[in-house]
């Protein structure tokens, strides 16, 4: 677990958070973010121990956010009907989130690096995955693990397609793509 962080700390790690979704990780320098904050590079240093772990903060942050944006949100469904609700869930994120997913875009940035952010990046991948996967198995779908598998990828096609590729529907054709995968998925189970 990290360790809180002073008030200086969370304005940095607030900033750094907008400046880097925004405008990319590495087009954002330390001075901007000291400037933005309203402190200094060595604070930003005694809080974080460098840029890179300033990253790392931020990823985990997003992720952590995300996790708890997403289970408050599907909570109020029936457990039949969480999975699609991940989709409206998603529908909901995306309207602060237009630059689309804060991991593949840090992906882009540091793919093939051996940066430590990219193990945060795997994570939500992978918790996204496994929250599929868990829900279609609360929903009583016997093929669960390759239909979570299947609905993850949808998922993450439709963050792409919304933003990278400009389709407003992307998310609604992506929830009529996983329901049709479920009706399947129900098929298959008799």
């Amino acid at each position: 677990m990290t360790k809180p962080l002073t008030p200086a700390g969370e304005r940095i790690l607030t900033v750094a958070s907008a400046l880097f979704y925004e405008r990319g990780i590495r087009a954002v320098g330390v001075d901007l973010i000291a400037e933005e904050a309203g402190t200094t590079k060595k604070t930003l240093y005694d809080r974080f121990g460098s840029k890179d772990g300033l990253v790392l903060r931020y990823l985990e942050r997003r992720y952590e956010r995300w996790c708890v944006f997403v289970l408050a949100y599907i909570e109020t469904y029936a457990i039949p009907d969480r999975p699609l609700a991940v989709y409206d869930a998603l529908e909901a994120w995306m309207h602060d989130n237009d630059r689309g997913c804060g991991f593949v875009n840090a992906f882009a940035e540091f793919g093939g690096t051996g940066h430590p952010a990219l193990q945060v990046i795997a994570e939500e991948k992978g918790w996204t995955r496994d929250l599929f996967i868990g829900l279609l198995g609360d929903a009583g779908f016997e093929n669960f693990e390759e239909l979570g598998g299947e609905l993850s990828l949808v998922h993450e096609g439709a963050v792409i397609m919304r933003t990278a590729g400009g389709r407003d529907d992307a998310i609604d054709v992506a929830r009529s793509i996983a329901r049709s995968l479920m009706v399947r998925g129900r098929r298959e189970m008799v």
